[in-house]
């Protein structure tokens, strides 16, 4: 089994799956509209990228920007849209909530995680918003499903929370409890960056506006995944 550290692009559309399969990326992160930091995609859009690629897929479930449900109701819609992912065939998802005080929304949280049955998922990065990351991921260690987080350890970046990120691949390596998932750091993250965290036995990454030469106005280019996956696997 390869023990590559694994690199997960953000993807908008099947051109863009494409491409970013062909750089070398492991997975893609499936969302729409990231002048709202990325909501949930429709369904036909899912569709078209799973019809064109066979990595695996993460899809993004979010309403709205931020990291509370939204409106009430929100969770029920969110629900839906979930189930009717599971029907169009998405078996591997991307979600996070948080209260008004900074702790985690379980009842948001755990209705999701019973629509998916069983599906792997990534607490995103609410964790960066949370009160008390420790206390998050304890609440959450037992959860069904959940197999990764991704951090920036800040919610100011990577920069910031570099300090953090490296404190909590070392809780996870002495086997300390809530730090059993996959640490993926995303959010400002730069090639500068992946030197210290691989010496610090992180091994997932994930790339969106760095993935495309012109930014979020350009469609993923494979020229620039390849870059980070000979960086990644240097």
């Amino acid at each position: 089994m390869s023990k590559r550290a694994l690199l997960e692009v953000i993807a908008l559309d099947a051109e863009d799956a494409v491409a970013a399969r062909n750089g070398g990326a492991d997975r893609l992160e499936l969302v729409t509209d990231m002048a709202a930091d990325g909501l949930t995609p429709p369904r036909e859009t899912f569709a078209k990228i799973r019809a064109a690629v066979d990595i695996p897929l993460r899809v993004m479930l979010r309403l709205a920007d931020g990291f509370a449900v939204g409106e009430p109701g929100g969770a029920d819609a969110l629900a839906e849209v979930a189930r009717g992912l599971r029907a169009e065939g998405a078996d591997e998802f991307v979600l996070g909530f948080l209260d008004a005080d900074g702790t985690p929304d379980l009842v948001t949280v755990e209705r999701l995680i019973a629509e998916l049955d069983g599906c792997r998922w990534t607490f995103h990065r609410a964790i960066d918003r949370a009160a008390d990351r420790d206390a998050l991921r304890k609440q959450l260690a037992d959860l069904p499903g959940l197999d990764t987080y991704l951090t920036a350890g800040s919610a100011a970046g990577v920069d910031d929370g570099l300090p953090t990120l490296l404190a909590e691949s070392e809780a996870g390596a002495r086997g300390e409890p809530g730090y059993g998932a996959r640490l993926m750091v995303g959010g400002g993250l730069r090639l500068d960056h992946v030197g210290a965290l691989l010496a610090a036995r992180v091994d997932a990454f994930h790339i969106g506006g760095a993935a495309r030469l012109g930014g979020w106005e350009g469609s993923v280019s494979a020229e620039a995944v390849r870059g980070w996956r000979d960086v990644i696997d240097a």
